[in-house]
């Protein structure tokens, strides 16, 4: 296939492949559909972990492999199956979290939260998802674990949390990505309010997808991806074809090759119906 008909579609949810109802619209379904019928394989890249995905894997017409937890987990939704993680250590997470909190003293310091990979997307959402008890939710969680500093650090993580409700995410990554070696972790956003997204060194979205790539025996330039944040760019910018969304931000555009139009626009249905005239 050329470049205008890839192998691999890799696409952001929230922001990209959802609208602001968290809807897939009917006519993405189509184009997906469409695409898939013709060989195509079809992935989802998301800083979700996998027990997040139900809600939008169940409007699509396909059960794809998923780039999760920002690169750190290839899960495959058809089977239930982690296939593979990165993890952070214990030891650089308080390494991490020390940094972190001297950063941001000046601005009411920060609570802490980790992702663990579990064996399904079904285990006990108190088993995957740990907070400290100053850690400020940034979304509604009913079921989640809590304990020590110490504890909820002590096992290996596939995403560290940095909460400061204070603070906006890019105010959050401006005083502490300086204070994060790049070789201890991978620091990054997705959304607006202040909450950071860490990962072992090097993982993201663009280290997922090419673990897939290889696994499906596909080539970077057969690959076209979709994204809306910043934790979008390191793929966008290393894929064949990188779409930036009508409502990304403007540092997403710039790493992409084009922008389509919003998540409310059909952004990602316009650009697969065109591979298609």
């Amino acid at each position: 296939m050329s470049l205008a008909a890839p192998k691999l579609i890799v696409s952001d949810v929230d922001g990209t492949l959802i609208d602001s109802r968290e809807r897939v619209s009917r006519r993405l379904r189509e184009a997906l559909a469409t695409f898939s019928a013709g060989g195509g394989y079809f992935a989802l890249a998301t800083g979700r972990p996998p027990r997040w995905l139900f809600p939008v894997l169940e409007q699509l017409p396909l059960r794809p492999i998923c780039v999760c937890a920002n690169g750190a987990v290839l899960y495959d939704s058809d089977s239930d199956r982690i296939l593979t993680t990165r993890a952070l250590s214990p030891s650089a997470m308080l390494e991490l979290v020390g940094s972190a909190r001297e950063a941001l003293s000046a601005h009411g310091g920060v609570g802490v939260a980790v992702e663990r990979a579990g064996v399904s997307a079904f285990d006990r959402e108190a088993e995957l998802f740990l907070v400290t008890p100053e850690y400020e939710h940034a979304w509604v969680s009913d079921e989640h674990g809590m304990g020590s500093e110490e504890e909820v650090l002590s096992q290996p993580a596939i995403k560290l949390l940095l909460r400061n409700d204070k603070l906006t995410a890019q105010e959050m990554y401006d005083l502490v990505r300086p204070a994060i070696p790049a070789d201890l972790a991978h620091v990054t956003f997705s959304i607006g309010y202040g909450l950071l997204e860490v990962s072992a060194p090097g993982v993201t979205k663009q280290t997922g997808v090419a673990d897939l790539a290889a696994i499906l025996g596909i080539e970077r330039a057969e690959i076209m991806a979709f994204g809306d944040m910043p934790n979008d760019i390191e793929m966008l910018s290393w894929a064949g074809r990188g779409y930036a969304m009508g409502n990304a931000r403007e540092a997403v555009k710039a790493a992409a090759d084009e922008v389509t139009t919003s998540n409310d626009e059909f952004g990602v249905a316009r650009v697969i119906e065109a591979l298609y005239r």
